[in-house]
């Protein structure tokens, strides 16, 4: 029998404390304010200690940017990434190309495809990221070099697999309290 997870209180919000099953609402968890690039609630651990420790086969966010701001800088991966957009507009940078994505869109990224998702529109966009985790250390990927994730500035202008790098212009992300409005309704 898969014992229940327990969730432990922190200044920002519930966070999994152990392994096994959980219920977690999204209000009451542990969001991660990234200035710049919106508002993450990393659902399967945001430490390096979490992730591994609790949620070593699949990552899961639920994200919400404003018109302009990047997920993260263009890159690949090693692993599969999947987008849904939940609700408002997004754009998306994949090999080199723009894709305006709308609510209800779904996006598969298979290993070693270049992209990124930028809120578009007038108002936030919503959306659940989900990743395979097999490869998160060592080889994971790269952020490369793009022409039009740049002209968005969401790309980097040397080729790294370093993320402190390829992330140096962005404050540190940090803890957060859920905010009302942040989810619709």
């Amino acid at each position: 029998m898969v014992p229940e997870a327990p969730l432990e209180q922190t200044e920002a919000g519930l966070v999994p404390a152990g392994q096994g099953w959980f219920v977690m609402n999204a209000r009451g968890a542990r969001w991660i304010h990234r200035q710049g690039r919106g508002d993450n609630l990393p659902f399967t651990g945001w430490t390096e200690f979490e992730a591994e420790t609790y949620f070593p086969q699949l990552g899961m966010a639920l994200i919400v940017l404003g018109p302009g701001e990047p997920i993260g800088m263009y890159h690949w991966e090693a692993d599969q990434e999947d987008f849904l957009i939940l609700s408002g507009e997004a754009l998306l940078l994949i090999e080199g190309e723009e894709r305006p994505l709308r609510q209800w869109d779904f996006v598969h990224c298979p290993p070693e495809t270049r992209h990124m998702i930028l809120g578009a529109g007038d108002g936030p966009c919503h959306l659940l990221a989900v990743s395979a985790r097999e490869h998160q250390t060592g080889d994971w990927g790269a952020y490369t070099v793009d022409e039009v994730a740049l002209r968005h500035g969401a790309g980097v202008e040397e080729e790294t697999s370093d993320t402190e790098r390829a992330y140096a212009r962005f404050p540190k992300s940090v803890p957060a309290q859920y905010r009302d409005g942040l989810l619709p309704s």
